[in-house]
């Protein structure tokens, strides 16, 4: 019978320990969602002789997104409100982890201008919106564009024809049969790239030429008065609605009429409010920085929010105007 000697022990438990350090601390090909308390953006915003608001407070909320460790994989209920996503539910086809930071802060930058254009308006304000284009909003997977266009590319010429909107980019591509080299002129990051692309049939209608991307507008957006933002190292489109309640509330309106309230949902020059992601993180946000509710996008995305709301108000708009309808029916906060 062989003795374990107290040496072999604690190599045991060295070894041991490396292990379990090791699922700790290394990346597994998983990523997490993880809530993160919502933010007051009044801070963030500078409007020229902007009013802040003494009480209450527009917030926003973005979820922490990282590679998940091994020990996090295994046990995905480590952390409250977390979840687990494949890289391909993350990064857009052909697209890296820098690469999707990048997106994310330029949705960042365009989201605030739009926020602070429909803010504007809402005001009385002269708004100069220009049509520059056919912005990528998706590139679909396994077509021909992956690896060529990247979301937030703004076509500017196809065939060395300008492009000025999406209804363009449709009237040139009538021009190509499935099979034709289509030259695509694209501004990113302030580079003009010329790609060249060999299209394929449309599943949907075959003798119509595609690449394999969804477009909208692009616009110059011209401010009657300059409205600076800066969200730091936050990316994503999602806090536009809430930027744009800030801007408006500073404008000298009563918004939030006193109440803390977290925001989340994409703008659009229209003032139209689109959906989001991490719906479950951003609700648990809001409820940790004990806000008095929660402004969503209508449908899905509200639905989402009340599985997880515990008791936190949870109400859904369209729209930018629909927002401070909703928020106008509050009652003032020191009726309450």
């Amino acid at each position: 019978m062989k003795r374990v000697t107290l040496g072999r022990i604690a190599l045991l438990g060295l070894v041991l320990f490396a292990v379990a350090l090791g699922a700790y601390v290394l990346p597994s090909s998983e990523y997490i969602f993880l809530p993160d308390p919502a933010h007051l953006v009044t801070p963030l915003v500078r409007v020229p002789g902007g009013h802040e608001p003494k009480q209450g407070g527009i917030y926003f909320v973005d979820v922490v997104v990282r590679k998940a460790t091994l020990l996090e994989r295994l046990f995905g209920g480590l952390h409250k409100g977390a979840d687990l996503y494949p890289a391909s539910a993350v990064n857009p086809p052909g697209v890296d982890d820098a690469q999707r930071e990048q997106i994310d802060l330029q949705d960042m930058r365009q989201s605030q201008q739009v926020a602070a254009a429909v803010a504007l308006k809402a005001a009385g304000r002269k708004v100069g919106l220009t049509p520059v284009g056919a912005q990528i909003e998706d590139v679909a997977a396994g077509e021909p564009a992956v690896g060529k266009l990247e979301p937030d590319d703004v076509v500017v010429a196809i065939d060395g024809k300008r492009v000025r909107t999406p209804a363009d980019v449709y009237a040139d591509m009538k021009g190509h049969k499935p099979g034709d080299v289509v030259r695509l002129t694209i501004r990113r990051d302030g580079r003009t790239l010329l790609e060249r692309i060999r299209t394929v049939p449309d599943p949907q209608a075959p003798r119509r030429a595609i690449v394999g991307v969804i477009v909208t507008q692009a616009l110059a957006i011209h401010l009657p008065t300059k409205i600076t933002i800066d969200a730091g190292g936050v990316g994503g489109p999602s806090a536009g609605l809430a930027f744009a309640l800030d801007v408006y509330q500073q404008l000298g309106h009563d918004v939030d009429r006193g109440h803390k309230i977290a925001v989340t949902g994409e703008i659009f020059a229209d003032g139209s409010v689109g959906p989001i992601g991490g719906v479950k993180q951003k609700t648990y946000g809001a409820r940790e920085a004990g806000v008095d509710a929660f402004l969503v996008p209508a449908g899905d995305n509200a639905a989402e929010a009340r599985k997880y709301a515990g008791g936190l108000r949870i109400i859904p708009v369209n729209s930018f105007q629909q927002a401070l309808q909703k928020l106008a029916t509050l009652p003032p906060k020191h009726q309450k």
